[in-house]
């Protein structure tokens, strides 16, 4: 499988809130998808057992013959796990529920907490970016993304106790900065689900900009009815309605990415 040309090596960037339902997997899949529709070559890493960025993209579980769970396991090399998606620049490495079993079957192998990154260490160079969707705990599949990533984005939903078990998240990082990943960063914090019309949006996003002040992304994702569609039709939001206000927000989110490279 060829990528083409040698390149250096891909900014790789993990989306993880040990909260589910923040907008994880939505912004994975369609902050993939606006950087491959701006011309950088992409792939998007479902480490996520439930799959739904899997299924977001269009691809049909029950015909994948290997996912991330037999690369992650040694079974597969990545080569034979990537997958085309709609869009030329954006390829996928799909999950399924058997990526489950992960954190069970590797308890006693040593380095387990690197599987991820010596998985992706291959085809490094054949990427622009590589985005990897975490699942919603803080397991031994979102360690190993925090491990192969230099960078995590962070969404915050913009509710009622968002900022809850931020903290944690934030200490994560730390841990893992000082025992796997000495490079790890935080990329921002991307605050969704923003609605307008309510002051608890509002006071969400107040109450984040002044306390992690340049970290929050200018970009704020909002409450959208096409956005929240667009999985359930196997399209990120920029192929299913490009004009719309969510599809806007993520092309803004990727040129913010783009304006600011992170070191890796």
């Amino acid at each position: 499988m060829n990528y083409g040309s040698v390149r250096l090596m891909a900014q790789i960037i993990c989306i993880a809130n040990q909260k589910g339902g923040v907008g994880k997997t939505t912004t994975a899949v369609n902050l993939s998808a606006a950087l491959a529709i701006f011309e950088k070559k992409t792939l998007l890493v479902d480490c996520d057992p439930q799959a739904n960025a899997t299924t977001g993209v269009g691809l049909n579980k029950t015909q994948l013959k290997h996912t991330l769970y037999h690369g992650m396991i040694g079974e597969s090399g990545i080569e034979e796990l990537i997958v085309d998606s709609e869009i030329s620049a954006l390829k996928v490495l799909p999950s399924r529920v058997e990526l489950i079993g992960f954190d069970v079957e590797m308890l006693s192998e040593p380095d387990r907490e690197t599987a991820l990154k010596r998985l992706l260490a291959p085809i490094g160079a054949s990427f622009d970016y590589i985005i990897i969707d975490c699942p919603p705990s803080l397991s031994l599949l979102t360690v190993n993304a925090m491990t192969a990533a230099d960078a995590m984005l962070i969404p915050l939903q913009c509710e009622f106790y968002a900022l809850e078990g931020l903290s944690q998240l934030i200490q994560t990082v730390q841990r893992i900065r000082r025992s796997l990943n000495p490079h790890l960063q935080i990329a921002g914090i991307l605050l969704t689900m923003f609605d307008k019309r309510t002051n608890l949006s509002h006071q969400v996003a107040e109450d984040a900009e002044a306390h992690f002040k340049e970290l929050v992304f200018k970009t704020i994702i909002p409450r959208n009815i096409r956005l929240g569609e667009s999985p359930s039709f196997g399209k990120p939001i920029l192929l299913y309605d490009a004009a719309s206000i969510g599809s806007q927000s993520y092309f803004a989110l990727a040129q913010e990415i783009l304006a600011k490279p992170i070191a890796n």
